[in-house]
């Protein structure tokens, strides 16, 4: 060993390589990264969301280079920056190594992309799966770049008045702070773009964010040549009314082919995450056609570059424009083309003839794609049956539109707790095996860790999320009065059965529905012995009036006297706040009304943390649920028309499952204290689930099934 005389001078350029590594969210799925930035600063790290750049901007260069001289610190960047390299150099990814490549390239359009906490360009599940599908094209060395919108103001903070009642706050972002990096020519100018929206020319810029091997394009109209009303276009996710909705859609499908072709990029495939980009269709053909290519031809050219993903299982979830704004906002786009404001129309209608129909983005993208899925098996079903009158000489079964059930990126959704877990008890990287079905059957056949070691590790999550939890009350109720959290101790406990419930406040995802009869379900709280707790976060849409009066009764019942301190409702629900609960959650608790949760993903991350789902058979727990690794609400089926019976329904189902199953096993102990039966659950929901549920399945199916016929 060199002593501190011989050893070499640190590098200067240390510093540098942690800058150029704060750019790349590659650092959002390394737990060892995000050590490093949260001890540089822990208050900016913490206060900003878990922000790297931050973290940099706020030391000087003089403390960072100081800082750096720390010789376990420096070994420790040292390591992340090496790993980092190793990962931007792998020849041996899966698209390298793929039998028939080379594999096609391909555009990711989506209106959101949640990567992380600190860069709110999201606003749920959509933003969340688009995401992960990113993450894991990067980790399977796909050539792929995604394609969005820059919200300055991002989606909404939640807040809730002292009666409950949700209320929004857009806090802009501060762009210094984030990993984006401006789009450029040669000469170091920004690259400008335009639309047509109506009379005017709308201009935008693009940023680029480095996601891995990946890179995301973010169209941003916030700029100087733009009037005020157009500068504001792309401020919020989904903000406005119906003519910023389609103003955004123009900027997004067609803009965004356009920056495209001005970076030199040129996919074999177009993938349309839902049909708030479907408008890049209609730029592919107007690309076609004014090459002299005639309408049929174009037409079949298109569709054959096009891939299309519908998520939304209600007619009403789906973009439609009147004819008379569509003539406003693409008239004199569309009229460059030589076409009739009729042909475009018809190309959006299930009738074209129908002139009160209106011109629907689901429908543009599904005639327009070579192929087209939904997000679950049931889903798949569910949106044959939606959508077959535009095939009418086809039986439902035969109509076009089959599915690749979503997944998570299991890396990103792991905490840093977990992943010390696995990895310690593996002795390498546990990330590198998520397709290796063979090898998750060791969780159950070989152990890999006792019971004892489990059931720890169990107890040290929900001990982990009851101060969590403790931690956001404090924050957001610093004298505690207004909540009445004065003492936190009363706040949830680490030896109760834990129960979490977080996604978007959506009536039909009933986040009350086991509040349904009050008097039956308190005395499952209230019992000493074997007491049930459960923790609520999620948002409800700003226009959601009934979704925010579901929010505000879950908050009247964490004020209950009974139910204080045992039902609580945390703000601001974020991918952070989502972590934690998927982490510390012995039970993910999922009760749709079936069947219009096309798939959720909510449940997938909980189970690499050793939680076990309880969910109504709908989306992917329809799928993924085998009598032994989880718990079922309900049966395979549902009412069709009358909904308070099926909620009644499933409330006895929900209370039923609970009472005799859940709870028993949960508080079922041998001499040691350790129940058997739950951890053999959770063995086999490891094994069955984590090698299916996860996005590097899915984008290898995607390549299979869409990007390659």
């Amino acid at each position: 060993m060199m002593d501190d005389a011989t050893k070499p001078p640190l590098s200067t350029n240390l510093a540098d390589q942690l800058i150029v590594l704060s750019q790349n969210l590659w650092w959002s799925w390394n737990p060892q990264a995000q050590s490093v930035f949260a001890e540089l600063s822990p208050y900016v790290w913490e206060s900003t969301c878990h922000n790297p750049v931050a973290v940099l901007r706020s030391l000087s260069r003089q403390e960072l280079e100081a800082r750096l001289r720390d010789r376990d610190l420096a070994e420790r960047v040292r390591a992340v920056v090496s790993e980092f390299h190793q990962y931007e150099q792998e020849t041996e990814t899966w698209a390298a190594t793929h039998p028939n490549r080379p594999l096609p390239s391909i555009a990711y359009f989506s209106a959101e992309f949640g990567l992380h906490e600190s860069l709110r360009v999201y606003s749920g599940g959509l933003g969340v799966l688009a995401g992960d599908h990113a993450k894991s094209a990067s980790d399977l060395g796909l050539s792929f770049v995604g394609v969005s919108l820059f919200y300055r103001d991002g989606y909404f903070e939640q807040r809730l008045t002292p009666e409950g009642w949700q209320y929004e706050l857009y806090v802009p972002h501060k762009v210094d702070d984030l990993p984006l990096q401006p789009i450029v020519d040669a000469n170091g100018n920004r690259i400008i773009e335009s639309v047509e929206i109506g009379h005017s020319t709308v201009s935008f810029t693009a940023w680029k964010l480095d996601v891995g091997r990946i890179q995301i394009y973010l169209l941003d109209t916030n700029i100087p040549e733009n009037d005020q009303h157009f500068q504001k276009l792309s401020a919020n996710v989904y903000g406005g009314d119906m003519d910023t909705r389609i103003g955004q859609e123009i900027v997004l499908g067609i803009g965004g082919v356009r920056l495209l072709r001005s970076l030199g990029i040129h996919p074999d495939v177009f993938h349309m995450n839902e049909g708030h980009s479907a408008f890049l269709v209609l730029e592919l053909l107007r690309e076609q056609l004014s090459n002299g290519v005639g309408f049929d031809a174009a037409l079949d050219s298109v569709r054959s570059k096009c891939v299309f993903t519908t998520h939304t299982p209600v007619p009403a979830g789906h973009d439609r424009f009147s004819s008379e704004l569509l003539a406003h906002s693409l008239g004199r786009f569309w009229r460059a083309t030589g076409l009739s404001h009729d042909t475009l129309m018809g190309i959006g209608r299930v009738r074209p003839e129908d002139e009160s129909e209106a011109f629907t983005m689901t429908v543009l993208a599904l005639k327009m794609s070579k192929a087209s899925n939904a997000v679950s098996e049931l889903h798949g079903r569910t949106s044959r049956e939606m959508w077959r009158s535009l095939y009418p000489d086809r039986e439902p079964k035969d109509v076009p539109i089959g599915f690749v059930t979503n997944g998570v990126h299991t890396p990103s959704w792991a905490t840093a707790r977990a992943h010390e877990f696995w990895n310690k008890r593996l002795g390498f990287d546990w990330t590198a095996k998520l397709l290796d079905r063979d090898f998750w059957r060791r969780i159950e056949e070989d152990g890999l860790a006792s019971d004892e070691e489990l059931w720890a590790f169990r107890y040290t999550l929900r001990r982990e999320l009851v101060e969590f939890v403790r931690k956001q009350i404090r924050r957001r109720y610093p004298g505690g009065e207004e909540g009445g959290f004065a003492s936190l101790e009363r706040v949830l406990s680490p030896d109760a059965l834990t129960i979490c419930f977080a996604r978007r406040f959506a009536t039909y995802k009933r986040a009350p529905l086991l509040f349904r009869h009050l008097d039956r379900v308190l005395p499952l709280f209230a019992d000493p012995e074997r007491p049930i707790q459960i923790v609520f976060a999620g948002k409800a849409h700003p226009r959601d009036h009934e979704g925010k009066r579901f929010l505000q009764h879950i908050v009247e019942l964490s004020r209950h006297p009974q139910l204080f301190g045992r039902v609580v409702f945390v703000e601001e629900h974020n991918i952070a706040i989502g972590r934690a609960l998927v982490s510390g959650a012995d039970v993910w608790l999922n009760n749709p009304r079936r069947p219009l949760e096309a798939s959720g993903t909510s449940g997938m991350k909980a189970v690499i943390h050793g939680g076990l789902n309880l969910s109504i058979l709908d989306g992917w727990w329809r799928e993924g649920y085998d009598g032994s690794n989880g718990w079922a609400i309900g049966e395979d089926n549902h009412f069709e028309n009358d909904l308070d019976a099926q909620d009644e329904h499933d409330f006895e189902k929900l209370i039923s499952i609970l009472t005799e199953k859940v709870i028993p096993e949960f508080y079922e102990r041998d001499e040691s204290g350790i129940p058997r039966a739950w951890i053999k659950r959770i063995r086999h929901a490891m094994r069955t689930l984590l090698p299916e549920y996860n996005t590097e399945r899915m984008v290898a199916e995607y390549v299979e099934r869409s990007y390659r016929r």
